[in-house]
């Protein structure tokens, strides 16, 4: 491997995403980070001024956008700070949401996971740091909740989010017979024949079951998530740097380990490589394609955008920006089986696939001890429990949790102050399942 500089000048270089701010999961387990109320970022006057006061300024440049508690304040303002390609609405009326806003929700109990004493709902969201939240109910509005920096006019990091939608535009792709999943993924991106992913087949990209040396360590100075990091920078390269320019131009340095479908692998290389298979398929870029296919046809309310490398590509691994109240439209479209907005958006072919999960026993390897029974689908989050819940999952908290057995769709944003959600997990998944068993009147 060539030109491994060490971490912290690989922090100041980041490509915009909050994603890879996931450094921070190497923390200590219990780090002292002011609570929600006192990191609001409105509170605490980020980038208020003209210009803001130097000691409120956050830049991209210098690293100031993803340390906590400014990342609060960075992750509904990406755009502000790096370049990014729209993802358009198109011009048509967006589609109006049915409103039926319920009271009792806030003071919904729920016992967080190894937890004694029972959590509110209410109590959970500052908990999490929520950014905002809206729940759907039968594909009625019933809760919606705003904090910090978000308003509902507002758009917010999706983080690794953005892979289910980039999972979803490939099982789309593969139910019209525009792309094979058994094919090799050299069949449509000769450049990576030589790469680990190679002899992969786009199912395997599309499930993580890769074997390749990908490790996402962000406590490893020399970890490839650094060099894919670096890579993906917009801003120019340091004197003497002499890697890979664009993502692009990194995938194909991906080496093989490990047989391929053996094993689940969480590695966001896997998305950037989908989404390059899914541009030559289709002969659109991501967020192209994103936009004719999905956006498009939501009757959403705003543009999402997705921030880019030096050369334009998107990330397709965590670089998408969205309303909140869109995220839940794409939820809600997914649980009503891909129609939405009268028109079948995504094949019903498709979603059925990602409902019906992949393979437990591949995912159990990779030793999720929160998510037990749990499998990966065209890069969406299987519960396999009685509801059969299904989910987009990022970092800081980003979720988007679809319940078809409560007719329930939840879009949360957040900004945790670490990365990882193995700390957000017990006291967001126990609060989702008995909203649903509440909504339900189950409890």
């Amino acid at each position: 491997m060539q030109n491994r500089p060490n971490r912290p000048a690989l922090a100041r270089l980041l490509p915009g995403l909050a994603l890879l701010c996931a450094a921070l999961s190497a923390q200590a387990a219990a780090p002292a980070f002011p609570d929600a109320a006192n990191s609001d970022p409105v509170k605490l006057g980020w980038m208020v001024g003209s210009p803001p006061p130097a000691d409120k300024q956050i830049r991209f440049a210098d690293g100031s956008y993803y340390r906590f508690p400014q990342l609060r304040w960075t992750v509904s303002h990406f755009r502000e700070l790096m370049p990014t390609v729209g993802v358009s609405r198109g011009v048509g009326a967006p589609g109006k949401l049915k409103y039926a806003l319920r009271s009792d929700i806030d003071a919904l109990t729920f016992t967080p996971t190894g937890a004694s004493q029972p959590m509110t709902w209410q109590d959970s969201l500052a908990a999490n740091y929520t950014d905002g939240i809206v729940v759907l109910h039968k594909g009625r509005v019933v809760y919606e909740r705003y904090f910090g920096s978000l308003t509902p006019t507002g758009q917010h990091g999706a983080m690794s989010v953005t892979k289910s939608f980039v999972g979803t535009l490939a099982a789309l792709l593969a139910a019209e017979g525009k792309l094979d999943p058994a094919r090799k993924v050299a069949d449509y991106v000769p450049e990576l024949a030589k790469s680990g992913f190679g002899d992969a087949t786009v199912r395997q990209l599309m499930d993580m079951t890769t074997g390749i040396r990908f490790s996402e360590n962000y406590a490893d100075p020399n970890a490839e998530v650094w060099q894919h990091a670096n890579a993906g920078n917009p801003l120019p390269k340091p004197a003497g740097y002499q890697g890979p320019q664009s993502y692009y131009e990194f995938l194909p340095t991906i080496h093989g380990e490990g047989k391929h479908g053996e094993a689940f692998g969480y590695r966001t290389a896997n998305t950037d490589a989908l989404g390059w298979v899914i541009a030559r398929a289709s002969g659109k870029t991501v967020p192209q394609l994103m936009s004719e296919k999905i956006w498009q046809k939501l009757g959403a309310e705003q543009d999402a955008y997705m921030t880019v490398d030096s050369t334009g590509t998107a990330f397709a691994g965590g670089g998408l920006n969205t309303g909140l109240r869109d995220l839940a439209r794409f939820g809600e479209m997914l649980r009503n089986n891909g129609a939405y907005h009268g028109q079948q958006v995504v094949p019903a072919a498709a979603v059925a696939d990602i409902r019906t999960g992949g393979d437990k026993a591949a995912f159990a390897k990779a030793g999720y001890s929160q998510l037990p029974g749990w499998s990966y689908r065209n890069m969406w989050w299987v519960s396999h429990n009685p509801h059969g819940a299904f989910m987009a999952r990022g970092v800081h908290g980003q979720a988007l949790y679809i319940d078809p057995a409560a007719q329930m769709v939840i879009a949360r944003y957040a900004s945790y102050p670490v990365a990882s959600n193995k700390a957000i997990d017990p006291t967001s998944l126990p609060a989702y399942h008995a909203l649903a068993l509440h909504l339900m009147g189950k409890r």
